[in-house]
């Protein structure tokens, strides 16, 4: 509709609300397609859906096929016997989601709390459909409905192997125990006897076999063939060794013939979710192949709307993206859908550990018979679907909705038998249904009830055990600083928002519209006190910016420098802290939120510091009372010596005024301080607000692996120099050489260029007196002859 003009672009101004009449409505697709006499001489032929949103009915030649309710389940029909040669004719009618669900609304007599739903009647909940299409807080509001994913026509003789189950029984360096696991669909009348073979083996390994002799039925044959491989290639997270990846193919033989193959790829580790009671509380954290994990990484939302514009180069982009960062674990929240198999293969190929949600947030859900049946074909489905992935680390059964029963007053808006039967439902659906579907068809893996399982942010005596969400940053409204005193066991959501930086807001909005209440910006702002909140931290830590532009830049710095911060110190307090994986990486819309790359996949100066603080071998400074702390943060799994630390002591106006250097060791897999100073031996209180610590780490042949500056205030209460930044480009096609130096101070210098997507080696940078500093951009879209202007800017500009 929106590539035929029908609607017009639902990102620009306020374009949202011209196209919300769609999802009122029922929409039919056709397609005919052709099918030779060649094909329909094979003994089966089955149609495979592979995701239809949501409610339709599938007609092939006249014929209803198939009735569907659930976005997240496939189906393979067998149509053998509706299939003619020559034209085919297959008709969808999808059904509204709003008026198909009415009916159940008006059944219960009330409306569910489901607050992210931006209609008056809460109708998400009843659909087991992508709950972010009905709108989220960070998200418009585009209730499509179509067919999301391929749909093929599979012609076969004898048999198929419609499932195969590479299941790792155990995992160590000597020895890996599989459980070869196929589902074989026989479509002859009598048994047949049949050899089932199983070959594996790596891009470096020599090849190994196993096979027995099996009887297939008329049906459905699930046939089990153990191996054992010796001294396997593991499978390792990023930062820690190679992602070997094994091909195990699975083939039916009846005789000399194949009659069945499919190949499943997969890497051989093992992964354990560990809870212990501790001195503490009880740890929370990942162990891979026997080696506990501290988790770097983010919450991943769908980076489309319109989901169906998801491509394999989309999610190359993001896994470039994560791995830029020096992620190793990432989050698919509950909130949007379970992803395309592209998704888990760049994980597995990139070492990046996937927890994955089961698709439930923020609300309670129905847990009638037929609401639990639906639920369980699409949980059976999904968990076959992704098992054999190596990065699938752990399986979750929603986002915040015990959270929610707990602590969101729903008690005060609703009676006590309805809150009593959502709790009981809560328990039926994410203590006894899931989890014992995750054991019965996956088996290897652990699973929670839910994201958090016991912390809630706004009770930190609850931090020293489970995963936390702890919006106490942003929504509660605490300081930057405070994070550091109030460390979870393992921090699944935090985070902190800015705009995207302007050349993205120009995709959307006109000049007369940069405002923070224009009434655009208030489309693109969903969280209900976002733009309001982002000032008034900005009140705190910052000079009023001049101008709009210069408060967006501002609130880019604001929230990378903060997160930072936060993040760094979770790193730091490892081993009491196992994993920081913040809200979000990306956005689905260009949209004011937490993420820290935008639509347009612009890195945010989040992503930068993201990228600094998880480095495999990051350096940390913390400062309490009068003494500075230097840390080294490793994920090495060896110790590294004879480092040498060097610490400066920089005035923002002359430069260089001290200089301490020392050898230091990092020790392999932890966090440790490595040096300590007296900060009352450098400098005074009062040149506090007029200087700074730049310390890096080097190696014996003297390159930086890490540096870190800290400021003793925030910028508010500092003392910066005005200053003219020396700008030099050097032009080529496809890459410009920027060369910035000051001979003042010049804190978080922003390069822009009116480029969307561009790559810039680096950018938010504190560039020191007398420093001369190189920023490499990257886009096939710059040319040399056209001189792209490129722009610069440093926060004491602002002001």
């Amino acid at each position: 509709l929106i590539r035929h003009g029908v609607l017009p672009d639902p990102y620009y101004g306020t374009n949202e609300k011209q196209v919300q009449w769609v999802e009122d409505e029922n929409w039919d697709f056709k397609k005919s397609f052709t099918v030779t006499a060649d094909q329909l001489k094979y003994d089966e032929a089955v149609i495979f859906f592979e995701g239809l949103d949501t409610h339709a009915d599938v007609f092939l030649n006249g014929a209803r096929i198939l009735q569907t309710n659930n976005m997240f389940t496939g189906h393979k029909i067998p149509v053998k016997n509706v299939l003619v040669e020559g034209e085919n004719r297959l008709y969808i009618r999808f059904y509204s989601p709003i008026q198909r669900m009415m009916p159940a609304r008006a059944t219960f007599g009330y409306d569910y709390p489901a607050g992210n739903d931006h209609r008056e009647e809460k109708l998400s909940i009843y659909n087991r459909k992508a709950p972010y299409h009905f709108g989220w807080d960070w998200g418009i509001r585009m209730v499509q409905m179509g067919i999301w994913k391929p749909v093929s026509v599979l012609f076969f003789d004898d048999a198929r192997i419609d499932d195969y189950y590479v299941k790792q029984v155990s995992v160590n360096a000597q020895q890996a125990r599989i459980d070869n696991q196929i589902e074989i669909i026989s479509v002859a009348e009598q048994p047949v006897h049949a050899t089932l073979s199983v070959a594996y083996r790596t891009k470096e390994s020599e090849p190994g076999k196993a096979e027995k002799k099996v009887t297939l039925r008329k049906g459905k044959n699930i046939v089990s063939l153990p191996l054992e491989i010796t001294a396997p290639r593991l499978w390792m997270p990023a930062h820690w060794g190679e992602q070997h990846l094994y091909d195990f193919t699975a083939q039916v033989l009846v005789g000399d013939s194949v009659v069945a193959e499919k190949t499943v790829r997969t890497g051989l580790r093992s992964i354990r979710h560990i809870t212990k009671e501790d001195a503490h509380g009880s740890s929370f954290y990942f162990e891979v192949n026997g080696i506990p994990l501290f988790a770097k990484g983010s919450n991943y939302i769908p980076g489309e709307i319109l989901t169906t514009q998801q491509d394999s180069a989309y999610y190359t982009k993001i896994f470039d993206h994560i791995e830029g960062a020096h992620m190793n674990m990432v989050r698919v929240w509950g909130g949007g859908i379970y992803e395309n198999e592209a998704f888990y293969q760049e994980a597995d190929e990139r070492g990046i550990l996937v927890w994955q949600d089961f698709i439930f947030g923020c609300t309670p859900y129905p847990s009638d018979d037929a609401f639990l049946a639906s639920v369980k074909e699409e949980a059976v489905y999904n968990i076959k679907r992704l098992r054999n992935h190596a990065s699938l680390a752990y399986w979750c059964g929603n986002n915040e909705v015990l959270e929610g029963l707990h602590y969101w007053g729903w008690d005060k808006q609703y009676p006590k038998a309805v809150m009593d039967a959502w709790f009981k439902g809560y328990d039926k659906t994410f203590r006894e249904m899931i989890p014992a579907l995750v054991k019965e068809y996956d088996g290897t893996r652990d699973y929670t009830h839910g994201s958090p399982d016991v912390a809630n942010w706004g009770r930190p005596h609850l931090f020293n055990r489970g995963d936390v969400h702890d919006w106490g940053l942003w929504y509660g409204e605490l300081p930057f600083e405070a994070m550091a005193g109030r460390l979870p066991r393992f921090a699944s959501e935090f985070g902190f928002q800015s705009f995207p930086e302007m050349k993205t807001i120009r995709t959307f909005a006109e000049p007369d519209q940069w405002s923070l209440e224009s009434e655009v910006m208030k489309v693109h702002q969903k969280a209900s006190t976002g733009n309001a909140l982002i000032k008034k931290y900005m009140d705190m830590y910052y000079h009023e910016p001049k101008s709009f532009e210069d408060f967006v830049y501002v609130g880019l710095v604001m929230q990378g420098n903060g997160m930072e911060e936060s993040v760094e110190a979770m790193r730091r307090g490892r081993p009491y802290c196992m994993g920081a994986l913040y809200w979000q990486i990306n956005d689905s819309w260009p949209v004011v939120s937490w993420s820290s790359i935008d639509y347009y996949d612009n890195w945010k100066a989040q992503h930068y510091r993201m990228r600094d603080v998880f480095a495999p071998l990051a350096l940390g400074i913390a400062f309490k009372e009068d003494t500075l702390q230097f840390y080294t943060m490793s994920d090495h799994l060896e110790d590294r010596n004879n480092l040498l630390l060097t610490v400066q002591l920089i005035d923002f106006t002359t430069g260089k005024q001290r200089e301490i250097k020392g050898k230091v060791h990092a020790m392999a897999n932890t966090s440790n301080i490595v040096m300590t100073l007296a900060a009352s031996s450098l400098l005074n209180e009062s040149d506090k607000a007029n200087k700074m610590i730049h310390a890096f780490l080097g190696d014996s042949r003297g390159n930086v692996i890490s540096s870190k500056d800290y400021f003793f205030y925030w910028p508010n209460k500092l003392n910066l120099p005005e200053t003219k930044i020396d700008t030099k480009v050097h032009y080529a096609d496809g890459e410009y050489t920027i060369i910035l130096s000051s001979c003042r101070l010049a804190k978080d210098v922003f390069v822009e260029i009116p480029v969307q997507g561009a790559r810039f080696s680096d950018n938010f940078i504190n560039l020191l007196p007398g420093e001369k500093r190189t920023i490499v951009i990257r886009s096939p879209r710059l040319k040399a002859a056209d001189r792209t202007p490129v722009t610069v800017k440093h926060i004491r500009e602002t002001y």
